[in-house]
């Protein structure tokens, strides 16, 4: 028999309460249902869901076709395709208090609650499960420490991968057994493996581009270890780099440094961005840092919340994420280094310990 997360609930619950007090919640990010009760499944186009009210059993929606064990701690519904989902939904809410719903909940499967008034009104709530994901427990932060050095573990193998004729393609075929090897279920996405103006592009997906002469090899990897995720970026060099590509890796080196060291418990994620970004436009290539510094990261690589500059909430201990500063010169060539960092309790731990020094793969 199986049990939910009492304590993540309670969480959940507590936050929640904060907003909006005596409401009730829907979850539907399958994901967050695994975080709080053990249950996970791809329904695809599907239901599933979990509702969470102070002061009663929480309820898990299960399509008939996914198997589910029992709960001695929660309800169980199960329904099947030809169901009246609606229906089976306000069953079991409450019509008399407000209704949460996440921002994973399909338009197909709330307008219907909408329409017939399943609730007294209805507001996005993802931030209850959010807030409690991103701080992450004693057993969590284990796992988020291991995954991360597993993929420190594969990004010192990388190199031997890398010679003259070899394509992105084929380096990132040789990714997945590496992983398997040390541990990992699989990716935390799909690697980013970029050779020379390709790293220009941030989110480049490997290709038959075979290396040249004289470029920069990006490698964007990470690996899933017991459900947590691992994400890190290094640039190599093959071949002697020229004088703007040794420039710029030594802006985004420092601003990665820089970044990293001024993270603790109160700090605002903005600043931290802001931090990272002065380096850079400083040295005159603020328009070509295109992004944002970092995001949050756990069971999913991207989880809500970010390092950016319009994120003005503070860090608090146990929150993981990632600071990767990039320059990307369209049609030229690119540079990102990223870390995950681990929040404590005064500080900060850089997860990763990979070197930051320029490598030249052919030396």
């Amino acid at each position: 028999m199986a049990t939910v997360d009492e304590a993540r609930i309670a969480r959940v619950l507590q936050v929640l309460g904060e907003g909006h007090p005596g409401s009730q919640l829907l979850v539907t990010d399958s994901w967050s249902i695994y975080y709080l009760t053990g249950f996970y499944a791809e329904m695809g186009e599907r239901f599933s869901g979990l509702l969470l009210s102070d002061g009663e059993r929480p309820v898990i929606f299960d399509n008939a076709l996914f198997p589910i064990d029992e709960y001695d701690n929660a309800d169980v519904v199960l329904f099947s395709d030809t169901d009246d989902l609606a229906g089976v939904l306000m069953a079991r809410i409450d019509p008399e208090r407000p209704l949460g719903i996440d921002a994973q909940m399909r338009s197909g499967f709330l307008l219907p609650l909408q329409e017939r008034r399943a609730a007294a009104s209805f507001f996005l709530g993802s931030y209850a499960v959010a807030r409690t994901r991103a701080i992450k427990d004693q057993r969590e932060r284990e796992l988020m420490r291991r995954a991360s050095q597993i993929n420190d573990q594969v990004m010192a193998q990388l190199p031997s991968l890398v010679h003259a004729g070899v394509t992105e393609r084929e380096v990132a075929s040789r990714l997945s057994g590496l992983y398997k090897e040390l541990g990992c279920d699989g990716f935390s996405f799909p690697p980013i493996v970029s050779f020379g103006a390709n790293a220009a592009d941030p989110h480049h997906e490997p290709d038959d581009t075979v290396l040249g002469d004289n470029q920069v090899v990006l490698f964007d990897i990470g690996g899933q270890y017991r459900d947590y995720c691992s994400d890190m970026t290094r640039t190599f060099f093959w071949g002697e780099p020229d004088e703007e590509s040794a420039r710029i890796y030594d802006v985004v080196r420092r601003a990665n440094e820089a970044a990293a060291a001024m993270v603790r418990p109160g700090v605002r994620f903005c600043d931290i961005d802001r931090c990272a970004r002065d380096i850079i436009e400083q040295a005159g290539y603020g328009p070509y840092f295109t992004h944002r510094l970092g995001h949050s990261i756990g069971m999913q690589d991207h989880e809500p919340g970010d390092v950016s500059l319009s994120n003005t909430a503070v860090v608090e201990p146990g929150m993981t994420f990632s600071i990767e500063p990039g320059i990307y010169l369209p049609g030229r060539t690119g540079v990102r280094i990223e870390d995950l960092v681990l929040v404590g309790e005064e500080g900060v731990e850089v997860l990763n310990s990979y070197t930051h020094e320029p490598v030249r793969l052919d030396a």
